[in-house]
């Protein structure tokens, strides 16, 4: 049953990251529309379903603050500025500890670098880590699809969001499945 738990997201043991989805970043994005949009799915669930949600923002004098299009309120997120290209910096791992989270659900901009390098720390800190296929991307295809791969290889769990839309719900026959049913429509 344990290698199981790897696969199962709960929304008590949860925490949402979104990794620098900014102003000058998102604009060199073809599919930065698709990203934001996914990431807002999330960022709604696991609101609604009080999840913590942490966001980095790499180098914000330089790429900008997380764009506008992030239906966030961001006073409500543990927002934190980096200039390493690894989210997984000394006050994101405290927040994470603070959290008593095991489970690390990651979207963002680019793949094979930020998402990449925070996905690869956090594993090597030992959490359990669920990369959102469709709501991380990179320049390219290929760097895309490599950062994927090589997340998958190192043991992240590559998703998509519905797949972590309905694991954190779990039923279909509630109030609270009607309600959040909207953000993936």
């Amino acid at each position: 049953m344990f290698i199981l738990d790897k696969f199962t997201l709960n929304r008590n043991e949860s925490v949402l990251m979104i990794i620098d989805i900014q102003e000058r970043l998102a604009a060199a994005m073809k599919f930065r529309e698709q990203v934001i949009r996914r990431s807002n799915t999330l960022i709604g669930a696991a609101a609604y379903l009080g999840m913590p949600v942490i966001v980095t923002e790499q180098y914000p004098k330089g790429l900008g603050k997380t764009v506008a299009d992030i239906s966030l309120d961001i006073s409500k997120a543990l927002t934190f500025e980096k200039t390493t290209f690894s989210g997984c910096t000394e006050e994101v791992v405290a927040a994470l500890k603070q959290l008593g989270k095991r489970k690390i659900i990651v979207t963002g901009m680019e793949t094979h670098v930020c998402v990449f390098q925070t996905v690869r720390d956090l594993l090597a800190c030992g959490y359990q880590v669920f990369v959102v296929g469709d709501a991380v991307c990179s320049r390219t295809k290929e760097n895309y699809l490599n950062g994927l791969a090589l997340m998958s290889l190192m043991g992240a769990v590559v998703v998509n969001t519905e797949i972590v839309f309905f694991d954190l719900i779990k039923k279909a026959n509630t109030a609270e499945f009607r309600e959040l049913l909207p953000l993936i429509k």
